[in-house]
């Protein structure tokens, strides 16, 4: 099956927005950027000069619903101060309503909005790691921002006497809520001490009654208290009558949470254990309740280091959601995603409405797991309140930047949302310093899909195309398709190509957020071609080397055998090849530029082939290369072109000329494979047979029914790169 091309985002005009300070105004013009093809969500306005990625402190909440609207407290680059902004959902355009909240890009926020007053909280923000510690800062209070609201206007105005100080110290992270007095309520870590000396890390918390005037802050009077320099602690109102906090401490492996009744004495605190064994703990969490569930629970959403304790499975749990029953006094945990699925990042949203859980999670946008903290889509999982048990798999992706896989960071709101809500997700691509969001139903509960499809035809003689219908009930919201000839689709309606005969099994599963159907599958018989002298391509193998080697290994293609005509290209990031695996012809020599190197290869199989082929390098480099097998061709016929060229946005071949009607037109292209991925746009009137290495390079053919000049074929790419081609004939027998 062809990918869908990408195309390159587009300019498509331009946001005005006027800035007021001391009475004079200022405009500025402001690129609005749309989504490229395979886009999932939508792309937002820039954040760049934030000081950390805006949405990145895993266990606050940057969105509120309120008067029919989505809110959010969001980052405006040209004043680099941060504002409250309303979601336009006639057109999924954030709005700028103008209200400023704090002034310093070196912040992120925890906002809280109780029905009556908009509560944010903004911490400076000081961010450690294993690695790197860095010490909280005197003088850099977390500030809390107190807000009216005018239905009326539909604006928020700051409260006299805002905003008041929380503390005086710079921090990872800090979260607010408030107890059924009206007390609220915040919790941080508090980093100190020196590298010489040492350092010491504590779990904080501060109140106060209206927001306005806040006591001294201290320590979590209860044991576990005193944490690595890398933990986080969260906080959450629960039971309609207490205050929890939770927390990770990776000295000792443990996640501990402490309870406040709601009017006993501040310091006033019983502490419990929610999880403990080795590498349970990790500085990643999320807590949420339902001030109106009578059984007062509490749920969290945690990530372990797994991954990072040597003899893991890669069916290990990574993601775990805890759940706290007030009943009982103990905490439960069960699997949201294994060490083998990649996630990071998680964040919780409850559906009131229907008693379930969305939890919304950072994996990669390809397959593989390159570590559990890589950027790439986000991922939503479901699972009933009741009963927490989550489908394997990564999910269902609700955010995907097609172009620049660096999405991270999900965030939404500490309310339960219901149909009439809907649920909103915020989150960036720390690459492009770009917001981006998703807007999705809230309808009634999600169940596994019922997998099921029609084919027609499901028989005929090769090349037989056959139109595949998704028939599956259950609402599934993703596809996978096997065709059973090595190629597969994720698209819902496909159709696939059989070129030699064969009897085959297509195999659909059909998912959503509750899980993945079982398989359905369906035979297509396929009868040989009785026709002789036409050349087809009928299988490809490609292979990547992502890391530093001395060659590269590609399998055979499929069901290679005596007197079929293989084509290999491959595109190196500098060096050259030192040797071809035996019996390969080098069509091409080199192609003129240091980045991409381009060559191709053909031989004639025989009757005993390898299981692959070894090309070696003269220097170690990484690479990319695969190989195309045809039949019904006997060799080359005519000569090869090529041709390369500076940074581009096309590159032209020089056409070749062929001797024998029907031969097969066969060209590659390569690019310098830069810092992102691009798309790579084929000839006219030529089929891609592969794409690779992160658009690295690509095959394409077409038979030419009479002989003759060809004319030249041209690529095109989605931003300017270095290229090198070269287009060769295959001759029919």
């Amino acid at each position: 099956m062809q990918e869908d091309k990408r195309l390159p985002r587009k300019l498509l005009g331009l946001v005005v927005v006027v800035l007021v300070a001391a009475g004079a105004s200022l405009t500025t013009a402001v690129p609005e950027v749309e989504g490229a093809a395979g886009d999932i969500g939508y792309v937002d306005q820039s954040f760049s000069g934030v000081s950390n990625p805006p949405t990145s402190d895993k266990p606050q909440s940057k969105l509120w619903y309120n008067d029919g609207r989505w809110w959010a407290n969001m980052f405006e680059p040209v004043s680099k101060t941060w504002h409250i902004f309303r979601l336009d959902r006639s057109t999924q355009k954030w709005v700028d309503t103008g209200t400023r909240v704090d002034d310093r890009p070196q912040t992120l926020s925890d906002a809280l909005w109780d029905g009556q007053k908009l509560y944010v909280a903004s911490q400076w923000a000081t961010v450690s790691s294993d690695s790197t510690v860095r010490t909280s800062v005197s003088g850099r209070p977390a500030r809390l921002y107190r807000y009216s609201y005018n239905a009326s206007s539909k604006t928020y105005t700051l409260d006299p006497g805002f905003p008041s100080n929380i503390n005086n110290y710079s921090s990872e992270s800090l979260t607010i809520d408030k107890d059924s007095t009206g007390r609220l309520w915040a919790t941080w870590t508090q980093v100190s001490g020196s590298s010489t000396a040492g350092y010491t890390s504590k779990v904080y918390i501060n109140s106060s009654q209206d927001g306005g005037s806040w006591g001294t802050p201290f320590v979590v009077p209860v044991t576990g208290s005193s944490v690595a320099p890398d933990d986080i602690s969260g906080l959450v109102a629960f039971a309609r009558n207490r205050i929890g906090v939770l927390w990770s401490n990776q000295r000792d492996d443990t996640m501990y949470w402490a309870v406040h009744n709601d009017g006993d004495a501040l310091t006033t605190w019983k502490g419990g254990i929610a999880v403990r064994g080795q590498k349970q703990a990790d500085d990643h969490l999320n807590l949420r309740s339902i001030q109106a569930d009578q059984a007062g629970r509490v749920y969290a959403v945690v990530k372990t280091s797994l991954d990072a304790l040597s003899g893991s499975s890669s069916s290990d749990p990574q993601i775990r959601l805890l759940v706290f029953k007030p009943g009982t006094g103990a905490w439960s945990a069960t699997t949201v995603g294994t060490i083998g699925e990649c996630h990071t990042r998680p964040t919780l949203v409850i559906d009131e409405e229907n008693d379930l859980l969305h939890v919304f999670a950072t994996g990669p946008s390809s397959s593989g797991c390159p570590y559990s903290g890589a950027p790439g889509t986000i991922y939503q999982k479901i699972a009933p309140m009741d009963s927490p048990v989550f489908a394997s798999g990564r999910g269902t992706p609700v955010l995907r930047d097609a172009v620049s896989a660096h999405m991270n960071n999900a965030t939404s709101t500490k309310q339960g949302v219901t149909s009439g809500t809907g649920l909103v997700v915020l989150a960036g691509n720390t690459s492009t310093s770009r917001y981006w969001h998703a807007d999705l139903a809230v309808g009634t509960a999600v169940t596994v899909p019922v997998a099921s499809f029609t084919a027609t035809p499901t028989s005929g003689t090769a090349p037989l195309t056959v139109d595949l219908q998704d028939t599956s009930t259950k609402n599934p919201t993703s596809w996978a398709w096997d065709f059973g000839n090595g190629t597969t689709s994720t698209e819902q309606n496909p159709s696939v190509t059989y070129d030699s005969a064969g009897i085959f099994t297509v195999t659909l599963l059909a998912s959503n957020g509750a899980g993945t159907s079982e398989a359905a599958t369906r035979t297509i018989t396929v009868n040989a071609d009785s026709s002789s002298g036409s050349i087809k391509r009928v299988a490809t193998s490609t292979k990547v080397a992502g890391t530093l080697d001395t060659g590269l290994t590609i399998d055979a293609p499929a069901g290679t055998s005596n007197q079929d005509v293989l084509v290999s290209c491959l595109a190196l990031n500098g060096g050259g090849i030192a040797s071809a695996p035996a019996g390969w012809t080098r069509l091409v020599t080199t192609t003129g530029v240091s980045n991409p190197r381009v060559y191709g290869y053909y031989k004639v199989a025989g009757s005993s082939e390898p299981t692959n082929y070894r090309w070696t390098f003269t220097s170690s480099i990484t690479a990319a290369g695969g190989i195309a097998r045809y039949t019904g061709a006997a060799g080359i016929d005519g000569t090869v072109t090529t041709a390369a060229g500076a940074s581009a946005l096309f590159g032209t071949v020089p056409g070749v000329t062929t001797a024998t009607d029907g031969a097969m037109l066969v060209g590659c292209m390569g690019v310098n494979s830069g810092s992102t991925t691009l798309a790579i746009t084929g000839p006219d009137g030529m089929a891609e047979a592969w794409d690779i290495g992160g658009k690295r390079h690509e095959l394409d053919d077409a038979v030419q029914e009479t002989a003759g000049p060809s004319g030249g074929r041209t690529w095109r790419f989605s931003s300017s790169r270095e290229w090198a081609g070269w287009l060769a004939a295959l001759r029919p027998r």
